[in-house]
This record gives C-alpha cells, structure tokens and sequence, in this order.
C-alpha cells in the first residue's frame, strides 16, 4: 500500500509565501514524476507543477516565477514554495507522484488528500 501525506497548507495574506510537503510511503519501488495540482471551489483541477526523477520541471504560467517545485529523492518528498501568493493562488492543493510498487509491473499514479491554502488579508 502507497500513501501520499501532505502538509504546509494554511492561511497567508497576499504577498506572503507558504512551503508545502508531500510525503510518500509504503512498498514503494521507485518513483518518476512527482508533482501538485490545485482546485479552486466551482472550478476545474489543474496543473500547478511537475517534477521529474531526474529534477526536471514544469509549471504552469500562472504560477511560473513565483512558485518553485523540488523534490528529495532519499525521503520520497516534493515540495512546493509559493512565494508573493496571491488570493487566486487560493485552492486546495493535491500532490501526486507515478509510482511503481514493490513487484510491480509498471508506474500508476497516487494522490494526496488535498490541503487547504487559502490567500486573503
């Protein structure tokens, strides 16, 4: 069993900044892309950022410059800093990893329970 544990969310007011971590344990063979998406209420989850075993990253441009996504390899953890957050940062945030389990075949993908990170003064 996988489980992906998330912390750091919480209440900031714009301009402030927010670090958060996403943990993953259990019979974890190896891990690929690793990454968070956010959904605001009445709208559509989407992609926040991604990063690659081999710390390659994307992110959406909404966020691009002010969000930086970084992973530890040896503790099965992203992160994600948000800085000069905004209050349309405000969402609940997933993260999600590919990962291939112990006599596995191949990668699937594993989510998070979702922290709240809400922008407002």
């Amino acid at each position: 069993q996988v489980q992906l544990v998330e912390s750091g969310g919480g209440l900031v007011q714009p301009g402030g900044s927010l670090r958060l971590s996403c943990a993953a344990s259990g019979s974890i063979s190896s891990i690929n892309v690793m990454g968070w998406y956010r959904q605001a209420p009445e709208k559509q989850r989407e992609l926040v950022a991604t990063i690659t075993s081999g710390a390659s990253t994307n992110y959406a441009s909404s966020v691009k410059g002010r969000f930086t996504i970084s992973r530890d390899n040896a503790k099965n953890t992203v992160y994600l800093q948000m800085n000069s957050l905004k209050p349309e940062d405000t969402a609940v945030y997933y993260c999600y990893a590919d990962i291939r389990v112990v006599y596995g075949l191949g990668y699937r993908s594993f989510w998070g329970q979702g922290t709240q990170v809400t922008v407002s003064s």
